[in-house]
């Protein structure tokens, strides 16, 4: 059985990586992260002129229906530049929830704007510091209006739209709720171009995605078919955070011979090459899986999200180490790797949880 990608899917790879090697370089990303914009507008609507939103989203809503490949590539492109845009959020969340979840009706108006970039999603799930806890929600559902408080959603401040995990009258429910009108505010978090915010609804109109009682195990479904995405994500940043390792040790001079030359540096380096390759390899069968919705995909994206968050948090933090005091600096781009392996880590759920996803999911467990 052969997973690697087809020369279609690498096409795709190629142009999305040229188009952001052109509109996206690291500067895009500080002018976000140092508040001069919320939002990479220019990188969005290029991505949607290119119909990267709408790479998975059939061609009947809109989308162009090529399947999640050729989407987990162009995620592996956006981790590797730091992409200050909503895609995470409205993509492999909110979309892929209406998606699985939606009813025709819900498919055929929210589908098409969001393939399209005309609408952002985003999916509000934590209440506080702790793992969301979706047998004790604060955030409650009435007759179609939503009132609570969600915590760190990230581009609250910019989404249209919300995929909101609400307590029903028989447990967790999902709803989508239009943020036109909602009360924002803006939150600091580890990775300032994440637009986070916290958003409080009072008696907000809404819609139910899915029903009260159902919303906990399509909270799960949801999860592991983002978890796919988010790792490509990480394994693009975390192989950038490596080229840049390497790239410095090679240039920089001590002693009269390059750094990298010294054990201690090769050994470092070496380690993040294998943690990077592990994480690889189990993201393209996760990929494989999502792609052909396998029985085992639960497994396989516990397996993925688990190596590719030890790769990107491994590179990103040896990386400054390679480049030593500078490393630390302002100045250089060591930090803005760590920033988003560190918001990555934590985006789906900390790592202790995909522990147990991953525990959880082995074969004969459960019996």
């Amino acid at each position: 059985m052969n997973f690697d990608f087809s020369s279609e899917d690498r096409m795709v790879q190629e142009q999305v990586k040229r188009f952001l090697s052109e509109r996206c370089s690291l500067g895009r990303y500080r002018e976000v992260m140092e508040g001069e914009t919320a939002h990479a507008d220019d990188v969005w609507q290029g991505l949607s002129e290119m119909g990267v939103q709408g790479t998975a989203i059939p061609e009947a809503y809109g989308g162009v229906g090529a399947g999640y490949l050729p989407l987990c590539l162009a995620a592996q492109e956006l981790g590797a530049v730091l992409a200050p845009v909503a895609f995470s959020s409205s993509i492999y969340l909110a979309s892929e929830a209406i998606l699985q979840f939606g009813t025709e009706d819900q498919k055929e108006r929210y589908l098409p704007r969001l393939a399209s970039g005309e609408l952002i999603g985003t999916l509000a799930v934590s209440e506080g510091l702790a793992e969301p806890a979706l047998d004790a929600l604060e955030v409650v559902s009435g007759q179609d209006t939503v009132t609570g408080t969600k915590l760190m959603v990230p581009h609250g401040l910019i989404a249209d739209i919300a995929i909101v995990v609400a307590r029903g009258s028989e447990g967790a429910e999902l709803l989508i709720v239009p943020l036109e009108g909602v009360q924002r505010s803006a939150v600091e978090g580890v990775d300032p171009s994440l637009a986070a915010a916290t958003l409080t609804f009072s008696g907000t109109a809404c819609e139910v995605l899915v029903g009260s009682g159902e919303g906990k195990q399509a909270y799960q479904t949801l999860l592991n078919r983002a978890a796919v995405l988010f790792a490509f994500e990480q394994i693009g940043g975390a192989e950038q955070a490596l080229n840049m390792a390497v790239a410095y040790a090679k240039e920089r001079f001590a002693f009269g011979r390059p750094i990298g030359s010294f054990q201690a540096l090769k050994h470092m380096m070496a380690d993040m090459y294998v943690a990077l390759k592990l994480a690889e390899s189990n993201a393209y069968y996760a990929a494989w899986a999502l792609q052909n919705d396998a029985e085992d995909l639960p497994l396989a994206a516990a397996t993925a999200r688990v190596s590719a968050t030890q790769a990107f948090q491994l590179c990103a933090r040896d990386n400054i180490q390679v480049h030593g005091g500078m490393g630390f600096t302002w100045a250089f781009d060591c930090h803005l790797f760590y920033r988003r392996s560190n918001y990555l880590a934590v985006a789906l759920g900390g790592s202790k949880a995909w522990d147990d996803h991953l525990v959880n999911a082995l074969p004969g467990l459960a019996a």
